[in-house]
């Protein structure tokens, strides 16, 4: 995806956040977070959006933590929450393609790391706060959910701090079914996770080879509801699977990041 698509998503998915968060109330629960209401996840989510300002507006080079949120009422809160998010958009739109600034996961250049990071930490919340205030789901382009699983697998669970481990060997393949190469096995061990786009060719069935060797499970369904249930945000029930069950439910019990 190009930097600008992802600029555009994130723009979109902060104000629905928004809306979603005043339409619920600062007090409701917020179903994928049990030990958060509203208002916590409406801090956060300030606080990432101007920490990442800080870093791309100042070509911040060295890590650093969100800086605590101010002391506000409920009244000011989603306000302040909208003012960041605005900000947000806008230095990513005007910030220079070579921009230099510390990143932590892999990515073609730190914009292009920011604007996808930043798209998709908005995007998950989003989803939050419409599950919190009982709205429907604003539906996301299969291309964006495709490109969230390769951000998720590749980047967060490519880390040493993945829990996803097992102490047998195991091969999970992750297939979004109406995307082209949007198709991901993961050999999973008591090291951290090893991901690799699956070859076109490889088949779709547990247990369809790849480089050699049997696939334990396969998870497969539309792109969307692969994202969600990934991100542990909806169960597996839209999705097809097939062989060792025991792999979802590990990924359900440990894939927090």
């Amino acid at each position: 995806m190009e930097i600008t698509e992802f600029v555009e998503t994130l723009r979109l998915d902060g104000g629905l956040l928004a809306d979603a968060a005043e339409e619920a109330g600062l007090d409701a629960s917020v179903p994928a977070c049990p030990e958060w209401q509203m208002r916590d996840l409406v801090t956060h989510i300030g606080q990432v959006h101007r920490w990442a300002t800080e870093i791309v507006a100042q070509g911040v080079q060295q890590p650093g933590r969100p800086a605590e949120a101010p002391d506000l009422s409920d009244e000011e809160l989603i306000g302040w929450l909208r003012e960041g998010h605005h900000h947000l958009v806008l230095t990513l739109h005007s910030a220079p393609r070579d921009l230099a600034a510390w990143t932590f996961l892999p990515a073609p250049s730190p914009l292009a790391f920011w604007a996808r990071r930043q798209a998709h930490e908005t995007s998950v919340h989003r989803v939050d706060a419409q599950q919190a205030a009982g709205a429907s789901l604003t539906p996301l382009p299969a291309s964006f959910a495709a490109d969230g699983i390769d951000e998720l697998l590749t980047g967060f669970h490519g880390r040493d701090r993945s829990r996803i481990r097992t102490d047998v060997p195991r091969t999970l393949r992750l297939r979004a079914t109406e995307t082209p190469g949007a198709d991901w096995t993961v050999q999973l061990s008591e090291a951290p996770p090893r991901t690799v786009r699956t070859p076109a060719d490889a088949g779709s069935e547990a247990g369809a080879p790849e480089q050699g060797k049997p696939v334990d499970c396969t998870i497969e369904g539309p792109a969307e509801e692969l994202y969600l249930a990934l991100w542990n945000r909806r169960p597996w029930d839209a999705l097809t699977i097939t062989g060792d069950r025991e792999l979802p439910e590990l990924w359900r019990e440990r894939a927090g990041v």
